[in-house]
């Protein structure tokens, strides 16, 4: 029995190297990194795709000519898979090259000039038989049925990385059938754009219905030019310096020719073989595993183009506030890490608890695990428990380049309007609105009161006293103080509502409120939403419908008041200022403007037209400034919040730097795979104590039973003697 005992806990302690682990114990010891995701990405096709987990696949996997640098703050653009920035040559009406400032510029020419070193993954689309056509670019219906996924080629190929595949992928967005959501933006810039996916749509629905498929190499757009091999030349209206933001995302990655026809064919989309689905890209990783219902799976590209770990300047390092351990790779060969694997995760909890094992390399901070991971201080400065720091895990934060706000419809009768009394009533509700309360109850302090509609880390944006609004608060012992309730309730009198009640009517003073809330953490905040207007006398009415109805009542102008965000598409103040423009009001824009609100103020939009085209100067920065004390004054916003990233990661995930603009960063990251495994097996040692006693009350009743068997046997031969 006692052999047997030493041999079950000999067991025990062989099986404890991989006793609870969920990933394979050969990966782990590679510099593999383990995530999760919870919500499965939909599209990966980068013409339609614009949701941030779809986005955090394919940045990966597809280049655009552009890239944000990692580091550099505040964020700087530089070439990608370009050889230098684009060259930009401006034009008059006639063609003529004439200066940037010319008040005569009628175009803008931007000349991209690829590097020869870029290659696409490897992929069966590119596989050309003996006389140079596709192998696999017509399958007839017999050698279709034997294929189910991309597997079952036997041959795969690449090649290099040309001009025209950038000029293809304009091509596609301009399909109206494939639904890119820039299409109509693009196409009041490019020329010919708009005329050509006029054209190029009808020809795509002609060819869908016959069942054919659409090569777009035949068709041209007028402003969008292939020069030679690896030059590109894109003309657009006028001046719109943003443009070059537009090139860094996805929207604009390449798309090869051969990857779109070997997709369209039928008996591929029958069975989901799609660029929807299987993207085909020059990244640093490519997309080896695509089953949504349990794990995705990029590993590194072999023909990566060469890149390296960018490095910093001293001064461009004080500038990034970047510590020294994130330089130490600089100059090194990307990407680091050889396997990504992403796997499902439903559940918060269970997520949570296989990080603090160290089985997820990286996490955020729910609101069930924010109390253990995280502790605020007297000061509201936020820090890592006594637990996380045992543990040696690192927290990085960052504000987001993104604002939600609570806004005014300005064609309503009794909220709108550009009156005094109308501006006074705005203003005694943002006042009333107390931001700071909303942080700390319903984000965990993970945000900022909004004191305009431009974000931190945006030119335009001031800290401290000069950043201000001063409609709602004011500047008092180098702190800015929200403004009492009196002063609301005050200008709340003067807009002709003394203590919520109407002078007109005697009555009091009803608004509503539409919103998407179903939840219980929903009905919460509505309640504290009830309380906020209550402060004033003022009597919130909820009203509560599905998101395609409330998304109706918005851009039919029929919500009174409801709350919306927005995310930077880009790091320039025009890309916040333009929700505000009365040229994108709902009202103007048979419902697809993106000024919810419709606000629309003269001054305000005249200066919009003016700073929208100029790069960042003094000149600029006097001219938003002005902009924002138009807005606050006219209050058609509660400013809201600008949200807080956390996030959490293992000491040995290495390179970690938010970069609320980049979508390709984890080339940048690194795995000390051998300090992972050390890590493992210290925090999930396996307690055999209860297993060793329960083997020794085993034991001990064994022993018992068998004194009392034989007991009892001896009793019987006496009585049979």
């Amino acid at each position: 029995m006692v052999k047997i005992l030493l041999m079950s806990m000999m067991s025990i302690t062989l099986y404890a190297g991989i006793w609870n682990n969920p990933h394979d114990s050969a990966k782990v010891a590679t510099e593999t990194l383990f995530g999760a995701f919870s919500l499965p990405p939909k599209r990966l096709d980068p013409v339609i795709s614009y949701n941030a987990n779809e986005w955090a696949i394919i940045g990966q996997i597809y280049e655009p000519p552009l890239q944000y640098n990692y580091l550099k703050r505040p964020y700087v653009l530089e070439p990608l898979t370009l050889k230098k920035m684009p060259v930009i040559t401006y034009l008059d009406k006639e063609g003529k090259i004439v200066d940037e400032n010319d008040t005569h510029v009628a175009f803008s020419e931007y000349r991209l000039e690829l590097r020869k070193d870029v290659r696409y993954q490897n992929h069966p689309a590119f596989v050309k038989d003996e006389k140079g056509k596709l192998l696999y670019g017509a399958m007839d219906a017999e050698a279709l049925e034997k294929i189910h996924t991309l597997e079952d080629f036997k041959q795969v190929s690449t090649r290099a990385l040309l001009a025209s595949d950038y000029a293809y992928a304009i091509k596609r967005m301009a399909v109206r059938d494939n639904h890119s959501p820039i299409l109509d933006t693009m196409s009041e810039y490019i020329i010919g754009l708009k005329t050509f996916s006029e054209t190029i749509s009808k020809i795509a629905r002609e060819k869908k219905e016959k069942k054919k498929i659409l090569d777009l190499r035949s068709y041209e757009i007028s402003g969008v030019k292939v020069l030679n091999e690896h030059t590109l030349s894109i003309t657009i209206h006028g001046k719109y310096p943003q443009f070059l933001f537009w090139l860094s995302m996805n929207f604009f990655a390449p798309v090869p020719w051969e990857a779109d026809l070997f997709y369209q064919q039928e008996g591929l989309i029958s069975k989901n073989l799609t660029l929807n689905w299987f993207p085909v890209g020059t990244g640093a990783y490519y997309l080896a595993e695509n089953n949504p219902s349990r794990e995705m799976i990029l590993k590194a590209n072999p023909n990566f183009h060469e890149e390296q770990y960018p490095s910093l300047t001293k001064e461009e390092q004080e500038n990034a506030d970047i510590s020294a351990d994130l330089l130490k790779d600089a100059g090194k060969k990307l990407p680091f890490m050889k396997e990504v694997i992403y796997s499902l995760e439903k559940e918060s909890i269970p997520l949570w608890n296989k990080f603090l094992q160290g089985y997820y390399d990286a996490s955020g901070i729910s609101s069930e695990a924010f109390d253990q991971a995280v502790q605020i201080s007297s000061t509201g400065n936020m820090g890592l428990s006594a637990e996380m720091k045992a543990k040696g895990i690192v927290l990085k934060g960052s504000v987001q380049p993104s604002i939600f706000y609570m806004a005014f419809n300005m064609e309503d009768p009794v909220v709108g309007g550009y009156s005094e009394s109308a501006k006074k009533l705005r203003q005694a509700i943002s006042i009333a609105q107390n931001q700071e309360e909303y942080i700390s109850i319903f984000m965990n302090e993970r945000g900022i009161a909004a004191q305009g509609p431009i974000p931190p880390g945006i030119f335009g944006y001031e800290e401290g006293k000069k950043g201000t609004n001063t409609i709602v608060y004011e500047w008092k012992n180098g702190k800015r103080i929200r403004r009492s309730l009196a002063v609301a309730k005050k200008l709340l009198a003067e807009a002709g509502y003394p203590n919520g009640i109407s002078k007109k009517t005697g009555k009091q003073l009803k608004l509503y409120y539409d919103a998407t809330a179903t939840g219980p953490d929903d009905r919460a905040l509505m309640d504290w939403r009830r309380k906020q207007f209550a402060k004033l006398g003022i009597q919130l009415v909820i009203r509560s419908t599905d998101y395609n109805r409330f998304q109706d009542k918005v851009r039919k102008a029929k919500a009174q008041i409801f709350s919306w965000g927005w995310n930077a598409d880009y790091p320039d103040p025009e890309n916040f200022l333009f929700l505000l423009y009365g040229g994108n009001a709902v009202v103007n824009t048979k419902g697809a403007g993106i000024n919810s609100s419709n606000y629309q103020n003269p001054k305000f939009d005249k200066l919009f037209d003016e700073i929208k085209t100029m790069k960042n100067s003094p000149e600029r920065k006097e001219k938003i400034e002005e902009m924002l004390k138009i807005v606050r004054e006219d209050a058609p916003w509660v400013w809201g919040v600008h949200p807080k990233s956390l996030t959490l990661s293992q000491q040995w995930f290495k390179n970690v730097q938010p970069n609320a603009m980049a979508n390709n960063t984890l080339k940048y990251k690194r795995i000390d795979a051998k300090l992972r495994v050390q890590k493992q097996k210290e925090w999930n040692q396996p307690v055999i104590l209860p297993l060793i006693l329960l083997f020794l009350f085993i034991l001990a009743g064994g022993y018992i039973l068998h004194k009392i068997y034989q007991t009892r046997q001896k009793a019987v031969i006496r009585e049979a003697n």
